[in-house]
Parts: C-alpha cells; structure tokens; sequence
C-alpha cells in the first residue's frame, strides 16, 4: 500500500511518500480502507521530534481518521466488514496516512451519516479537546459563563456549540477574519483582541477560562484575574504551564486529549442531529501531505485540513 511515514525525526522534508506492506489485524483490532486522514498540530510536533510521544521509526503521522472496516481481528465483536466508521488512533502507533490502517476496536465508533465520510476524519480529536476542556477539565455547569481566548480555530468554534448546547453564557475573543465564524458558531459576546484589552472588555468575573491562544506566559498570568473565586483556568496549550490563584481557589488544568469511545459516539450523533458542525477547510491527497506539514512549520495553516488517499 502507498502511505506517508517519516524514518527520522526533523523537517518537512523527512516525510517520504512510499510503498509499505498492508498491516494485518492482530486480536482487538480492524483494519480500515481509509477515506480520509485529519492534519492536527500533533502530527508536526511528532515529525519535528519536539513533542514527547514515544512513536517508533518509521512511523506513519495521521491519528484522526475515517474509512471502513476491511479486515477484523480475533475477539472483535459489534463490528463488520464495510462499516463506515471514524477513530481516535493512539498517537504513538502508525496513523492514516496511508490507505489502510489498524486500530484497536476499543477505538472505532461508526461514523456520521449525515457527512461524506471522508469529511468525517476531521472530527474525533478536536471535539474531544473541546469537550474534555469545559467539561472534564473545566467542570462547565448551565448558567455559568466561559471566556474562550482564540476562539477563532477548529477548537474554538466545537467550545462554543458544545457550551452553548449546555446552557452557558460564552464569550470568546477572535480577530476580524474570525468573528463572523464565532458568531455563527453562537458565542454570546465577542471581544475582537486587535480592537481592545480583554482585561477592560469582559464584564464581571467567568467561571472557566479556555485559552487556545499562543499568548505569552505573563499575559495568561494576567487573564486569571478575570475568573471567579473557586473557578478554573483550562488551557490545550501545553509547551506553556497553566497559570492558577491558590489563595481564591482558582485551579489550573492542561488539556491533553484523551480517547473516550463512549464521547466520541455521543459527539457523532450531535453531528447527525445537527448541533454540531464538522469543519473541513481544504482537502488534499496523500501526496501533498509533505507540503501541508511545511505550511504548518511556518505557522500558515488556518481551518482543518483533512488528507485523500
């Protein structure tokens, strides 16, 4: 099978577009003829070699993907040939960008219907992010209010949907060539971060702070002032420590996405029923993934970009 794997950690240019043999299910596992792959920032992290996950060489980027099962392992029950389905591949382990790929049964849930399925790639890791931030990490209740700093990218937008589907009051910050998108997604109040100090802009205390953005560790520091007494600080921005305020109890927690099946099905049929929307900025085929990934080094990718074998 054709596929895109890297032999040694680096650049861009590492990534080579070549014939591999077609893995074979092992017990607990599927195989899947893949529709579609999903870029998310992790993959250049890994190929770089600045991000610690233990993969081993030569290895296969792409841990969000969509396809059908095409072969099935011994002890693998409640899945058949031909289903279409999405998964959450352990980021360690060989990914979709090639046109088959195992996964462990534990990780396949069926894939949306009211989307082409190959679209369907760009959902597991980045609705997991947001609902594991306002939910798990955040503790997100109705009636409270959530501040969302960068708001404007993929993640942002699922927060929004998916607190407001909980009867939060959300504000979020975004530029100008993001604002139409965040209030379309259904943020209460926008605050355009080139046009104004959030620190004067947001009115009374938020019970969660999500930040998303790449801002410095001193501006995070300042933005704590904006939360409640007893609230939480969530960021998915992991090179930089979570700030919190211990003398009012305000916590800190780093998000790191986790595989969670049972959500990952209940966030499919949000998608299905409407309440959610699955993003897809660009589609490319597998061959230009090496060029997606330069795009990425230099800090130009906006949106989801998700890879056509």
């Amino acid at each position: 099978m054709k596929a895109v794997r890297f032999h040694e950690v680096g650049g861009p240019e590492v990534l080579r577009y070549e014939e591999m043999p077609a893995p074979t299910p092992a017990a607990g596992e599927v195989r899947l003829r893949v529709a579609a792959s999903a870029f998310n920032a992790a993959d250049n992290g890994m190929r770089g070699g600045f991000l610690p996950i233990p993969v081993v060489l030569p290895h296969v980027p792409g841990y969000d993907v969509s396809g059908t099962v095409d072969a099935i392992g011994e002890g693998v029950d409640g899945l058949a040939v031909g289903d279409p389905v999405i998964a959450f591949l352990p980021m360690e382990r060989d990914g979709g960008a090639a046109e088959y790929v195992l996964a462990p049964a534990e990780a396949v849930t069926a894939a949306p219907t009211s989307i082409p399925l190959a679209d369907a790639a760009a959902l597991p890791s980045v609705a997991l992010t947001a609902w594991q931030a306002l939910f798990d990490e955040g503790r997100l209740e109705a009636g409270q209010r959530l501040l969302i700093v960068g708001a404007g990218g993929v993640v942002g937008k699922y927060a929004i949907r998916l607190a407001k589907r909980a009867g939060v009051h959300v504000i979020a910050t975004a530029s100008p060539r993001s604002i139409g998108a965040v209030r379309a997604a259904g943020a209460d109040e926008i605050v355009d971060h080139t046009q104004a100090e959030l620190l004067d802009a947001v009115g009374g205390k938020v019970d969660v702070l999500l930040n998303l953005a790449p801002i410095t560790p001193d501006q995070f520091a300042a933005l704590v002032a904006l939360v409640r007494d007893g609230g939480a600080v969530v960021s998915t921005t992991a090179f930089m420590a979570t700030p919190d305020d211990a003398d009012r109890g305000v916590r800190a927690a780093t998000v790191f996405v986790l595989p969670n099946r049972e959500r990952l099905a209940a966030l499919v049929s949000l998608v299905d029923g409407g309440e959610l929307e699955v993003e897809v900025t660009r589609r490319i085929p597998l061959t230009e993934l090496h060029a997606l990934h330069a795009e990425a080094a230099e800090g130009r990718l906006a949106g989801k970009v998700i890879v056509l074998p």
